[in-house]
Parts: C-alpha cells; structure tokens; sequence
C-alpha cells in the first residue's frame, strides 16, 4: 500500500513553468516566462513524442504578449486539439521549455 502525505493549501511548494492551451493561445506563467528571458519565442512540436518546444531567440519567431502567444495557426498544422496546463522542463543550454502534452 502506498501513501501520500497530506498537504495543506497554505503550504508552499517549488513554482514549476506551466504553458496552459486554451483553443488558440499558448500562455506561458511567470516562472516559464522568467527562464526564456524574452519576448520573442519559436514553437516548434514532436509528433512522436506529442512535445512542444518554446524556444527563446533574439529575433524573428513570435512575440509574446503579456502573458500570451497566440497559435492558432501553430494548433492547426500539427493538429493540436489538446487543452490544459502542462508543466514544462527547462533546457538552459538551449533556452527551451518542453511540455508533452499527452
């Protein structure tokens, strides 16, 4: 038998970056935002492993706005009908988060 241990709201836990997918935005919370330290990003996406790569880059790619990048168009190319928050795994080699959205 295997037990979890119990814990209260108000205890705080480590903030993890989360990417949430609504129907055609990708939002990014401020921990996620705090590692890619820009406003531009490209999104790339794994079909085999169903993985989305965020990727910082100094110029071109997508703005992020606030909080939100808008990938509707991304959504639809690899047809992503997934929604919900997805804790994301930092590379600082390559500025990257990935979030598999299984």
């Amino acid at each position: 038998m295997g037990f979890e241990v119990y814990k209260p709201r108000g205890e705080r836990s480590e903030k993890v970056p989360l990417i949430t997918l609504s129907k055609t935005s990708l939002v990014l919370n401020s921990v996620a935002r705090e590692k890619l330290g820009t406003n531009r990003i490209e999104l790339a996406f794994d079909r085999e492993t169903q993985t989305i790569r965020v990727r910082a880059v100094e110029e071109g790619g997508m703005e992020i706005k606030k909080t939100k990048v808008f990938g509707k168009g991304f959504f639809n190319q690899f047809g992503i009908t997934q929604k919900g928050k997805f804790e994301a795994r930092f590379d600082p080699q390559e500025r990257a988060l990935y979030a598999t959205i299984r």
